[in-house]
Formats: C-alpha cells, sequence, structure tokens
C-alpha cells in the first residue's frame, strides 16, 4: 500500500467528516491508500456518524482520551502503507495535496519528513507549518512578538521562520503535525511520536529526532491544505489542553537540551514557562 492517512478524532464530527470528504473528493487515481480514524472516547455520536457516511474508513475506538501521540502511535501500528500521513481532523486537502506530495517524497529519498504549506480559513499563512527548533533565545524573541515586528530579521524571526519565502521549498527544522509525511522505513529507525507529550510538541519531538537520523525535514508549498486551527477550542477551553500546550515546552527542553544550556538558563526557561501557563489558565479561567 502506498499511503495510510491517520486522523485523530476527538467530538470533532463536522470537521473530521469534512476532512475525510475532502480526501475522497481529491486526486487519488492509482494511488493505493488508506484512511484510519483513531477516536479518543469521543462519546458525542460523530464516531457512529462518520462510519455511516465513510464505511471504507477504519476506525479504532479508545476508551479514554489518550493524547494526540498515542492516538497517531495507534494508528501507525495499523497502518499498512509505505508512507504515513498525520493529519489534523481540523484540516481540508486540496484536490492535488496527497498525490503531490507523495510523489515529491518518493522521488527525493533523503527526506525523513514532509511538511506542506498550510493556509488559515483566511489565506494566510498557519506561521507553524515551517519552523526552526524552539531554543531559549528565538522561544524568547517569539513570545515578545518581535518576530512579528521584525520579521525580516534572521535572528528575531528563527522560531516561525518569518523571513523564509513561503512559496519556496525548503529544508528546515521542524514542520507541523496538521500535515506530516514520513516513510515508513524511517519510523522503523527512528521510533514512533514519544507519548509522553499528550498533544503539541511531539511533532517539534519527531522532527528533531528524524533529522538527528541525517534525514531532512523538507517544507513543499507546491501543495496545500487549509486548517480550521483550534476550530474545537473556540471559547473557554479545556485546562488540559492549556497545560499540556506549555508542559510540552519544559518536556522538549529536558530531553534535548538537558546539557545543552548552563543551569541559569535552564532555570530562566522552567519560570517562564511555569508562569506562562498560569497566565494562561487565569485568562481561560475567566474567559467567557
Amino acid at each position: 500500500m502506498d499511503l495510510s492517512i491517520i486522523i485523530v478524532n476527538y467530538k470533532t464530527q463536522e470537521l473530521t467528516s469534512n476532512c475525510i470528504d475532502s480526501i475522497v473528493k481529491s486526486n487519488t487515481k492509482g494511488l493505493n491508500y488508506e484512511i484510519i480514524v483513531v477516536d479518543n472516547a469521543s462519546e458525542d455520536g460523530s464516531i457512529e456518524a462518520i462510519e455511516k457516511a465513510f464505511p471504507q474508513v477504519e476506525i479504532i475506538r479508545n476508551r479514554e482520551n489518550q493524547g494526540f501521540s498515542k492516538a497517531n502511535n495507534l494508528g501507525i501500528k495499523t497502518a499498512k502503507g509505505d508512507y504515513i500521513l498525520l493529519l489534523n481532523s481540523d484540516t481540508i486537502v486540496e484536490f492535488n495535496t496527497l498525490k503531490g506530495a507523495l510523489e515529491f517524497i518518493k522521488d527525493h529519498k533523503h527526506i525523513g519528513a514532509l511538511g506542506c504549506k498550510i493556509l488559515l480559513p483566511s489565506g494566510k499563512l498557519d506561521a507553524a507549518c515551517k519552523r526552526s527548533f524552539p531554543t531559549p533565545a528565538n522561544g524568547l524573541y517569539h513570545s515578545l512578538n518581535l518576530d512579528t515586528a521584525f520579521p525580516d530579521n534572521t535572528r528575531l524571526g528563527a522560531y516561525n521562520l518569518t523571513y523564509a519565502d513561503e512559496n519556496k521549498t525548503c529544508s528546515i527544522d521542524c514542520i507541523m503535525g496538521a500535515f506530516m509525511m514520513v516513510p515508513r522505513k524511517v519510523i522503523d529507525e527512528v521510533g514512533m511520536l514519544d507519548e509522553d507529550y499528550f498533544m503539541y510538541g511531539e511533532d517539534v519531538d519527531w522532527c528533531y529526532r528524524i533529522k538527528n537520523a541525517g534525514y531532512q525535514i523538507m517544507y513543499y508549498p507546491e501543495v496545500r491544505i487549509f486548517h480550521h486551527k483550534k476550530a474545537s477550542g473556540i471559547g473557554k477551553r479545556n485546562p488540559k489542553v492549556i497545560e499540556a500546550f506549555y508542559d510540552s515546552m519544559g518536556i522538549f527542553y529536558s530531553k534535548h537540551y538537558q546539557n545543552k544550556y548552563s543551569k541559569l538558563t535552564r532555570w530562566c526557561v522552567m519560570t517562564g514557562t511555569s508562569l506562562m501557563k498560569k497566565m494562561a489558565l487565569h485568562k481561560n479561567k475567566h474567559r467567557k
């Protein structure tokens, strides 16, 4: 089989259905592929509806919400494809996205993970689709919005590579888990997603490990998807989601940067992350 597409569903019936529909209606002529939906105990009828509308889709049901990494790993273990695509449920693929991405990665054996151009519903680039690995410095500049104020500055704009041409194919550090195509042989070599990450950060961690194994992480804007970012988190959000976002920073730093920076830098990173998490939880608590 050429391609296994893995979609994690959590109470997103309409989004997931629209995503699957865009896949089915896209250019898959001559493409041997499968769609695997992993449901994290939605219990809202979404899986039953998806199963009825798309009987060809394989569904894995979790009895509890195991998070993004564990759910995708279950899909990877089940998948039969030579290439694995992690695809967010809140995305829409264009007509030639799948076929174009697969043809490109097949023609370039040095690629360990392939990302595409990701657009928000407004048509604006989702800046997180091409990034550098997070460091204390570029993380600080990003937190202070200096990359937004000075997008052409290669130092201040390093976090989301704001200075890089969004329409140019290039080798980068990190792509986004919303669309991440990885050869099976690479997964066999570097391992699956790190399940210490409940959600957020697992894509950065995977890219870090894949790149350290000698492969390139490639941004390929010739194919695109649309991303309804945070569509399932409008208004007050689940505190666990907020905690997972900030905790992922600490997990990544402790795992990969433990001995790379001084104790003082580590203290600043951990303290700053903890403070940002508390502020975000407080703001969320008082959000209507």
